[in-house]
């Protein structure tokens, strides 16, 4: 049957068609394309519109789709857009067989088993321990984490978290006047509300702060910090030396929770646009900085994802597991 398996994210949503190319089972690309989220007021609309783009005259048989934030079952509220998702409704109105849902850091999971050499760059380049527990994070909109447990059969099974929404604790007094800052904002505050892109703004407006500096009234997101930064704007270097630090911390307490021998990854698109930092000692120096638990993240093999297709990668693996077969 053919498939429709896409990544939704609060920034853009990659769509792929699937047809089965052979009776066994071999899934083949037929149509891709990628959309600005914010384009579409609901992900029928976005379905309908990449239904129309491939050119065809009915919906596939199929629909899986990777979501950013918590399922409810099979409905859920999306954390960076204003969707409101149920799979059996979107079933009905789009005519399928079956649509589902899944965690988008759960496909991300699935994702790194198609992963190659040229997909990642080793930041803590530790051994790999076959079987071993993986782990999977990452900043893009919001901040993301799933872990892979190994079955008997060496299969590795997702789990999705809500890991990046957990208390954030500041590492120092720096850190903990950004908490104050926050907290005064947003009263709570995640570690997502620090290590993500939309997390961005709001350090270089606390760094204006610090530096003396005038805060701008328009929100600066990621690209324009770095371009501000290469100018010479100190408080945009400060900015993104304390992401860099932060984004450290986080991906130190994860190596720490799961003790993913067998991986841990670190995907999304903030971390590919700042590729130079995240490679800098200052990263692992601040994921490292764990006391007398440091030798645990020492050991742990840390690998950062430069693919752009990991999460509709793993979502594609997904249609073609036995939970998903239909008669």
């Amino acid at each position: 049957m053919d498939w429709i398996a896409g990544d939704i994210g609060g920034t853009k949503s990659w769509l792929v068609w699937l047809t089965q190319a052979s009776a066994d089972g071999t899934q083949q690309t037929c149509f891709e394309q990628v959309y600005a989220s914010a384009d579409f007021d609901s992900a029928d609309s976005l379905i309908r519109r990449f239904i129309s783009d491939a050119g065809a005259s009915s919906p596939p048989a199929g629909l899986l789709l990777a979501l950013p934030g918590a399922l409810d079952g099979q409905r859920t509220r999306l954390t960076n857009l204003d969707w409101v998702m149920d799979a059996a409704a979107m079933q009905h109105a789009l005519g399928m067989r079956v649509v589902r849902f899944i965690n988008d850091f759960q496909a991300a999971a699935a994702g790194v088993a198609t992963l190659t050499s040229a997909d990642v760059i080793a930041l803590n380049p530790q051994p790999v321990f076959s079987g071993g527990v993986r782990a999977i994070t990452g900043a893009g909109t919001g901040l993301g984490l799933a872990f892979m447990v190994a079955a008997a059969d060496g299969r590795y099974q997702s789990f999705a978290t809500e890991g990046g929404h957990v208390d954030f604790a500041p590492a120092n007094a720096l850190q903990a006047r950004l908490l104050e800052r926050l907290r005064g904002e947003f009263g709570h505050v995640s570690w997502e509300r620090v290590v993500s892109g939309s997390a961005l703004k709001d350090l270089y407006r606390f760094c204006c702060v610090e530096q003396g500096c005038i805060p701008p009234d328009e929100d600066v997101d990621g690209a324009a910090l770095a371009v501000r930064a290469a100018a010479g704007d100190v408080a945009a270097t400060a900015a993104l030396d304390l992401f860099i630090d932060l984004y450290g911390a986080w991906v130190g307490n994860v190596a720490l929770m799961v003790q993913p021998f067998g991986g841990l990854y670190i995907a999304g698109g903030v971390a590919t646009h700042m590729l130079a930092r995240m490679q800098s000692p200052r990263f692992m120096a601040a994921a490292t900085d764990k006391g007398r638990m440091r030798g645990v993240v020492e050991r742990t093999p840390i690998f950062l994802i430069t693919t752009p297709r990991l999460g509709v990668q793993g979502a594609m693996t997904q249609t073609q597991t036995d939970a998903f077969e239909v008669s």
